[in-house]
């Protein structure tokens, strides 16, 4: 059984992270204020005390409007931090497991993103987490990024627990629908995390390294967000309280906000299946799966 040190528990993956991958080891579970990122000696002698075999960061400053003007505490925690653990990880012999985002690349490919396409961030937050990733490169640590894009659960304050907010307090919704990505469940996010460790914990550590790196994965195929807002109205399983009575399509050029988005940042999740044999399901049925 391996010993897994879990940075990230309150949030809407650390919190399944937290139940997914219980059964596979010890696990010691943290998060602010108890492990603070942007706090390079408390993480260093937080990794050097617990001593684990697998390092899961699941904690991020993943505010993409307020990191416009909070880059320093963006970069602390997003790019500083990991590259911290990473460090610790190389030094220990343990294996780093972190999450990264879609948000590092600019939007402007036209097809799927694999792994080897050059980042371009157009915002604060893509860039540090850019720079997080390229922290855990240089640092020479066995190592699995995971490049995920919309994230969501039935928890907190994302868009489908927003949309079903907004589907009962307006007739008239306007969502956006020229920004493309896919939808990933965190549920389904942190239980292929955990059948990604049970492979680790079933091979010796050549194998893992020789799959040391980034790996997209995300709900399997793509949506505009105008479109998963129709899909999640059409999966309420409370209907009846809805007042919403017609959707309408939007440009985001209508919407004012600090930080601009990528327009297209599909990830394709080929490489992930064939190196683990993994894939998460097309993101409607992840949807139906968590939302009904």
């Amino acid at each position: 059984m391996k010993k897994i040190l879990q940075i990230g528990t309150k949030g809407q993956l650390g919190w399944e992270l937290l139940r997914t991958c219980a059964p596979l080891g010890e696990v010691v579970a943290l998060d602010y204020p108890d492990v603070d990122l942007s706090n390079s000696t408390g993480l260093r002698e937080l990794v050097r005390s617990v001593k684990p075999d697998i390092i899961m960061n699941a904690a991020a400053y993943t505010n993409v409007d307020k990191a416009e003007s909070e880059p320093e505490l963006a970069r602390a925690i997003n790019a500083t931090g990991p590259g911290v653990l990473a460090e610790e990880a190389k030094k220990i012999h343990a294996v780093l497991v972190h999450y990264s985002t879609d948000y590092v690349f600019d939007g402007t490919k036209g097809s799927p993103y694999v792994e080897t396409d050059q980042p371009n961030p157009l915002n604060v937050y893509g860039q540090t987490k850019l720079e997080g990733e390229q922290a855990i490169a240089a640092s020479g640590c066995v190592n699995l990024v995971l490049r995920t894009s919309w994230v969501y659960s039935m928890r907190q304050g994302g868009f489908v627990t927003k949309v079903l907010q907004w589907a009962r307090e307006q007739e008239v919704m306007r969502v956006v629908d020229d920004q493309i990505s896919s939808p990933t469940s965190a549920r389904l996010l942190a239980e292929i995390s955990a059948l990604i460790l049970a492979k680790i914990d079933g091979n010796d550590i050549s194998w893992t390294e020789e799959r040391s790196g980034v790996f997209h994965v995300a709900g399997d195929g793509a949506c505009s967000r105008f479109e998963w807002a129709e899909k999640i109205i059409e999966l309420d399983p409370r209907k009846e309280e809805q007042v919403v009575k017609k959707l309408e399509r939007a440009s985001s050029s209508e919407f004012l906000v600090p930080a601009v988005r990528p327009m297209i940042s599909v990830l394709n999740n080929a490489k992930l299946e064939k190196m683990f044999g993994l894939r998460l399901p097309p993101w409607e049925v992840g949807l139906r799966l968590t939302i009904i």
